[in-house]
């Protein structure tokens, strides 16, 4: 019966012991289910939140003095702000949100306000406690992967819009293949696929990521783009190793179009009468950036009488290009300048003898006048030969993907280390061991 009892009472105290441990895992569990609404990396849960937009005008001075912030304490502000985001640097349009505390006594008071500078970065202007503070912040952004192919029909920019394309990804393609691809001469039935990372927050697109290679058939030929790293720097590739990078830029200028081609007999415009016309004209309107085409010195800043405000560069190769008709020239350059290609050098203009918004692009080749649009194209240094298989490699797993036969094993998603695969397949190496 002793023995009965005991063992009784051990029983007890175990299934007690039991109980207690439940009970104390119980406890935090339920603390680390609690949930809380963030906003801005704020704890929202006891806020009252009033989203606005910045008004025509409307300072952030007069933002916060509604929500009852003293002049002072805005001064203060001001100062603290200073090196962090300036508040004058605020503008029209941008959405805010107020954080406003509510108390029985005290009433409403303003803790924090967040200014958002762009789809991604804001500012925290804090005011609890009755102390100042300012911080920056990112949104989270998610990336995901896509793959798009287009028919081009008109344009470029109009394959991209009809098709509801990413509006960056029309820039970010026309920077690649900027010397390869005149897209001033596209035809309709052109047609590319990308790969390339989209930006989301939430399901909102935010932006365009890495562009993780590219075919673009142009004229009945693919042209590719493979992004390999080389010399420490990423840049894009044709399909043998070539580089897409040339000598010279198809074009000075982008987002335009063709008005008139290299002639040696236009009836020209403004005299009525049959003259050479020897250069390239783009339709473009007033202010639209200029380009320096290659690397060079500048010759002539000045009045060219009928070609009005005209810019000469004189590049390797014994060539000149010459740009016309600017509205003005870029800050900087003068006469003895020199320019790397793709440098700013002036803005479309009507100067001198013009019916209209329009860059007369030349070039000079041992002082003759050659069509721009047919100058032989040198490419620059292509893949080295210590990097050739490992290019190859990398290169075919993104074909491979742009043709849709990739497995998820061969889908590339870094370049600062690619794996290469020896012939005997009994050893792989990066490309860091291989160098």
């Amino acid at each position: 019966m002793r023995r009965l009892i005991y063992s009784t009472l051990l029983l007890a105290t175990l299934v007690a012991a039991s109980c207690n441990r439940s009970n104390s895992t119980a406890e935090p569990k339920e603390e680390e289910q609690e949930q809380h609404t963030i906003l801005f990396g704020i704890i929202a849960d006891d806020y009252k939140i009033e989203r606005d937009t910045v008004g025509r005008g409307v300072t952030m001075g007069k933002i916060l003095n509604q929500y009852g912030i003293s002049p002072v304490t805005i001064d203060a502000l001001d100062k603290a702000a200073k090196d962090i985001f300036p508040l004058k640097q605020i503008r029209a349009d941008r959405p805010y949100t107020a954080f406003i505390a509510s108390d029985s006594t005290a009433g409403d008071k303003l803790h924090y306000l967040v200014y958002e500078k762009d789809l991604v970065e804001y500012v925290v202007f804090g005011f609890k406690n009755d102390s100042i503070s300012v911080s920056k912040g990112e949104k989270e952004v998610t990336i995901r992967r896509q793959m798009r192919s287009s028919t081009i029909e008109s344009s470029l920019w109009g394959a991209i819009m009809r098709d509801s394309l990413p509006y960056a990804l029309a820039a970010e393609m026309e920077d690649i293949y900027q010397w390869t691809v005149d897209f001033f001469g596209i035809q309709k039935g052109d047609h590319f696929t990308v790969i390339y990372d989209e930006k989301l927050i939430d399901t909102t697109h935010v932006g365009i990521g890495r562009i993780w290679g590219a075919k673009f058939n142009h004229a009945g030929k693919d042209v590719y783009a493979i992004p390999f790293k080389q010399d420490d720097k990423i840049q894009y590739w044709e399909y043998d190793g070539a580089s897409l990078r040339k000598q010279l830029l198809k074009a000075p200028l982008k987002f335009s179009r063709i008005s008139s081609r290299f002639s040696r007999s236009r009836l020209h415009p403004v005299h009525r009468v049959y003259r050479p016309h020897l250069g390239v004209d783009y339709a473009a309107p007033t202010g639209t950036p200029v380009h320096a085409v290659a690397d060079g010195v500048v010759t002539f800043k000045g009045w060219g009488g009928g070609g009005g405000n005209t810019l000469k560069i004189k590049h390797a190769g014994n060539l000149v290009t010459g740009y016309l008709h600017l509205s003005r020239f870029a800050k900087g350059i003068k006469q003895g300048s020199r320019v790397r290609q793709g440098d700013l050098i002036g803005y479309v203009g009507s100067t001198g003898t013009s019916t209209g918004p329009h860059l007369d692009y030349r070039i000079w080749k041992n002082g003759v006048n050659i069509d721009p649009l047919k100058v032989p194209q040198e490419p620059a240094e292509p893949i080295k030969k210590e990097n050739k298989a490992a290019f190859e490699q990398l290169r075919d797993r993104i074909v491979a993907e742009l043709n849709g036969t990739a497995t998820p094993e061969m889908i590339v998603t870094q370049l600062d280390s690619v794996e290469i695969v020896k012939s005997d397949s009994t050893h792989t190496a990066t490309v860091e061991e291989k160098k």
